[in-house]
């Protein structure tokens, strides 16, 4: 199917009067843009006061693309995380009674997250086909440096859904007046990553050289355009994941649903964004019997998982870049707050660990002295369950460039 709406595509009509074919050795068919960022951190946690201070190349992120006719372009990102490839070992505490974890991927790795072809019809219509990147919440839009006060993406997206979250499928997206769509069909989540702690973002499909493609899922974007950088919006996600398990080791429907409203607001030195998110999953608890009994080898948790996951956060920052008089483009004072429980409803023979219920108080600084360079402060206090003395504070600096 994808193939052949793609083919139909590629020959529509796409000369212009007037226009001429382009040079085809001409280097303005290639282009390339990307994001750095590296950031520090020191951890007073209670819950784990043996933890120490890190620092981490989180990302380099390169946007290649190469335009091959007028209206076709091959889009691609590679992302090189956390200083490049290497295996390491961790011992995760928090999951069940504690083990020792083998990653490769947690030492740094190498990844192709988007390779699509892209084809320009109107402004209202435009398609992608290939691996492509979800968007579904802010994180998934404001995922460069200056995008985002945090040192961090979003601790509520982060700890939930996949951030960023890339599919293999077939996207239409346009815009029609100051209506902003995105629909997407791709392959579905793997149930057998899903966790007490992160719910469904560790059933993102990235263990195998193929993904599996039995259950499909739909992906619905809309934005409200207001301005250049004000917008309100909501997406939403549905899928099965039964059929993309590595074997065929549970014998009931395991859909996947969420939505989630956004909203941002960019008025001179003001920015005010929000989002609050909602998912539930079906059959939870024979997805967590089922996931008891899969093998070491598979690297997956094996936690009990939630019935329903919920998560908000709202920020606002200030420039006071000119209150101060200072060089620069932009000093933001800005603060958030965040709820996150990833294990929000359970069912009844499940427990309902009371860490996984989370809340950030942070504030911080982000100053730009030119406008690809910034440079993050950050403190943040979270609370774990209702018990105020159950806390994880962190001190984070950061630094982002773009070019």
């Amino acid at each position: 199917m994808f193939h052949l709406l793609l083919l139909s595509l590629l020959t529509l009509p796409i000369r212009t009067e007037g226009a001429t074919d382009p040079d085809t050795s001409d280097a303005s068919r290639f282009g390339l843009h990307g994001y750095g960022v590296v950031n520090y951190f020191a951890f007073d946690w209670e819950t784990d006061p043996a933890r120490r201070n890190a620092l981490d190349l989180e990302r380099l992120v390169l946007y290649p693309s190469v335009r091959l006719s007028e209206r076709v372009r091959v889009e691609a990102e590679v992302e090189i995380e956390h200083g490049g490839t290497g295996a390491t070992l961790e011992f995760d505490r928090f999951e069940e009674f504690g083990e020792f974890e083998q990653e490769i991927e947690a030492g740094g790795e190498v990844v192709l997250e988007q390779l699509h072809v892209h084809v320009a019809v109107t402004p209202a219509f435009n398609i992608r086909v290939g691996r492509l990147k979800l968007p579904i919440g802010l994180a998934s839009t404001n995922d460069e440096p200056n995008e985002y006060f945090t040192t961090t993406r979003s601790s509520v997206e982060a700890n939930l859904i996949p951030t960023n979250w890339y599919e293999i499928g077939a996207q239409a997206y346009g815009q029609v007046g100051h209506l902003a769509y995105n629909l997407s069909l791709t392959n579905g989540l793997d149930g057998t990553g899903f966790s007490s702690a992160n719910w469904v973002q560790p059933g993102y499909q990235t263990r195998f050289e193929t993904v599996n493609a039995e259950d499909l899922a739909l992906a619905l974007r809309l934005d409200y355009l207001l301005g250049d950088e004000t917008l309100v919006g909501l997406s939403a996600y549905g899928g099965n994941t039964t059929g993309n398990r590595p074997k065929p080791d549970l014998a009931a429907d395991a859909y996947v649903g969420l939505v989630e409203a956004h909203g941002q607001w960019v008025r001179g030195p003001l920015t005010v964004r929000g989002m609050a998110l909602y998912g539930g999953l079906q059959n939870a608890d024979l997805v967590s019997q089922a996931n008891r009994n899969l093998s070491n080898n598979l690297g997956v948790k094996r936690t009990p998982v939630g019935s329903a996951a919920l998560g908000a956060y709202a920020e606002a920052g200030y420039n006071v870049l000119s209150l101060l008089g200072l060089p620069g483009e932009r000093l933001d004072v800005f603060g958030r707050l965040a709820f996150y429980d990833s294990m929000y409803r359970v069912t009844s023979d499940t427990f309902d660990n009371p860490r996984w219920e989370r809340t950030d108080y942070t504030g911080g600084l982000n100053y730009r002295p030119i406008d690809d360079l910034i440079i993050k402060a950050e403190f943040t206090h979270r609370v774990l369950g209702t018990d105020v003395d159950n806390v994880e504070d962190t001190f984070s600096l950061g630094l982002g460039f773009e070019f």
